[in-house]
């Protein structure tokens, strides 16, 4: 019990100097990669660049000891960072002590939700989003923080939520950009796109291995920060020495040195129910990407990812957040991959990292002061819209118009309308075209494939069928939602066909029979009596035999029960049923034995 609730007790046993190079040498990487990043994202959440250093130091080590996943790297990412920003910026402003202690509130309820819904062994929640909402919000993100970033590459106040804001925003400003801050703006841009395709391919042909080579190509945004810091120190001693008043660049400015101190979040009633919400939302997106990549990279190790304990872990990473002045953490796809493909063994690589950024934190920071603002704009940019996935909205839409639809709906919302409407629009269209979908449930009418004990629907294949029988295959598990269409099906086909004197309920699909449904199977029992018909049940599974054995419908059924649907036919229809086959024994069936496609 007690290495299921902290799995480092089980990895730890078996830590061996091997693993403590491979987790040293991935965290040496990851931190470097990370160092620039934190940075980027907070300034993206609208929080001091420092708060992202504090929410990427004790938030790793509690994952380390709580996490199951052996790769997954814990820190500030892009779509949690937006979301925090479009959640606090609804209730303090910018800049403000206000500001930061909501941030830390709102680390602070989604450590507790995520804590929470995994001792509850919640997990199963997360699945309420649909990969093409899921997709469609991560998409419409990237493009919001993407054109969100356009007023640091331009130097520019301008500000907004939704796409028409900042496009109307920045066009208000535009005259008002620096020209120097667009130079090293769009140059660092462009050199980190160029980075993330060119760069790798030169070191091979400089020499490099192939796998150094690639892990060495994401340093970009390093190099991007060293350059344009540089760059910006020197134009500023430049105009100071002919007296101008400054550069012109927006830079990161003082950034405080040192760890932390531990605190509390503040405690006001009204400002608690207010995030909520946002907790909640930005707790169940951030665990499906977190599941989502920690499942991806486990399964090329074939390990074992344990979801509810990864709610666990995610929490405690959030409270470790809040508690040390930080915003909400999640995993992170790219850092992740990173920590993967550099050959980390262990979460230890985790922790490692962790005590890297806290030397960071208290001796780099001086260094930051003339750390160009649009550099950081740059890095973000890259980073989000490698998210941008809107190929994929025709692929979906050619395949599930309803799946298509979601996507679309959530990707314009997000747009149009900020991201928790965005985010919750898109799980009300997933659960309603699941609750759509499964109260209209795909049913066939059956028949014998001939020459076969198979039955298959008869629109689609060559089969027979008795004239005083019809059989129903039910593909869905029977719920409140589609319980009522099952009568209208019954009764149409009793209406259609007045020589019916059976019925026959096929259930090989069925895994589940609610007390709505139970009931609309006694009724459809019960009008069928009164018409003469009888009902039987075929290939019913054992669990909702289970059940259905401690109701009345069984007692009071008018039919039998069967194992398969030949034993009914056999039962019901025998002349039919044993001629096809005895037919096909004896090599006289036109049919003959048939190789049945899948329905």
């Amino acid at each position: 019990m007690l290495r299921r609730y902290l799995p480092i007790l089980d990895w730890g046993r078996s830590y061996s100097r091997d693993s403590f190079t491979s987790d040293i040498v991935a965290a040496v990487i990851v931190t470097i990669m990370l160092v620039p990043q934190s940075l980027a994202y907070a300034l993206l959440a609208g929080l001091p660049a420092e708060v992202g250093l504090y929410a990427s130091i004790l938030p790793i080590l509690l994952y380390t000891v709580f996490g199951t996943s052996r790769t997954l790297a814990v820190g500030p990412v892009a779509v949690a960072s937006l979301m925090t920003a479009a959640a606090v910026g609804e209730v303090a402003r910018a800049g403000t002590p206000e500001y930061l202690g909501a941030a830390i509130l709102l680390a602070f309820l989604s450590g507790f939700m995520l804590t929470a819904m995994g001792l509850a062994r919640l997990g199963f929640l997360a699945a309420f989003l649909s990969r093409p909402v899921i997709s469609g919000f991560i998409s419409a993100s990237g493009l919001l923080i993407a054109a969100a970033q356009v007023k640091h590459l331009l130097g520019v106040d301008a500000g907004g939520q939704t796409l028409p804001e900042i496009a109307r925003s920045v066009w208000a400003h535009l005259g008002a950009a620096s020209l120097p801050t667009l130079l090293i703006g769009a140059g660092a841009t462009a050199f980190l796109f160029w980075a993330r395709t060119g760069l790798r391919p030169l070191l091979v042909a400089c020499g490099m291995a192939p796998g150094r080579a690639t892990i060495l190509a994401r340093t970009g945004p390093v190099i991007a920060v060293v350059a344009t810091t540089v760059l910006a120190a020197l134009l500023a001693a430049l105009a100071s020495a002919l007296g101008l008043p400054g550069s012109g660049i927006r830079t990161v400015g003082e950034v405080p040195s040192g760890l932390p101190l531990p605190a509390l979040p503040p405690f006001d009633a009204d400002l608690w129910a207010r995030l909520a919400v946002p907790a909640l939302l930005i707790s169940v997106v951030g665990y499906v990407e977190t599941i989502s990549v920690a499942q991806t990279l486990a399964a090329k190790r074939r390990q074992r990812i344990d979801p509810d304990q990864e709610l666990v872990a995610l929490g405690a990473a959030n409270l470790g957040a809040a508690v040390s002045g930080g915003f909400p953490v999640t995993g992170g796809f790219a850092r992740s991959v990173v920590n993967f493909d550099a050959g980390a063994e262990t979460p230890a690589a985790g922790a490692y990292t962790a005590v890297m950024m806290a030397l960071a934190t208290l001796t780099l920071t001086p260094l930051l002061y003339y750390l160009p603002q649009a550099t950081l704009a740059a890095t973000i940019v890259v980073a989000v819209l490698s998210l941008v996935d809107l190929k994929a909205l025709p692929r979906i839409w050619a395949y599930s118009r309803a799946d298509g639809a979601a996507m679309a709906a959530t990707i314009l919302v997000t747009l149009f309308a900020g991201v928790e409407r965005g985010i919750l629009a898109g799980v009300a269209l997933s659960l309603t075209m699941h609750l759509y979908r499964t109260s209209r449930p795909h049913v066939a009418i059956v028949g014998q494939v001939p020459g076969t004990e198979h039955f298959r629907n008869v629109r689609r294949h060559e089969v027979v069928t008795a004239p005083d029988v019809v059989t129903i295959r039910v593909d869905e598990s029977l719920y409140f939602a589609n319980a009522r269409f099952l009568e209208d099906v019954v009764q149409a086909e009793i209406a259609a066909n007045p020589r019916l004197a059976h019925v026959v309920l096929m259930c090989p699909a069925v895994n589940a029979v609610d007390a709505s449904a139970l009931e609309s199977l006694e009724a459809i029992n019960q009008r069928l009596k009164d018409g003469g018909v009888r009902l039987h049940l075929s290939e019913v599974k054992g669990p909702v035999m289970d059940r259905l054995r401690r109701s009345h419908l069984l007692s009071e059924l008018t039919g039998e029960i069967f194992l398969t649907q030949c034993d009914a036919m056999r039962r019901l229809a025998p002349a039919l049923t044993e001629g096809t086959l005895r037919a096909a024994r004896r090599g006289t069936n036109r049919v003959g034995p048939v190789v049945v496609p899948s329905p």
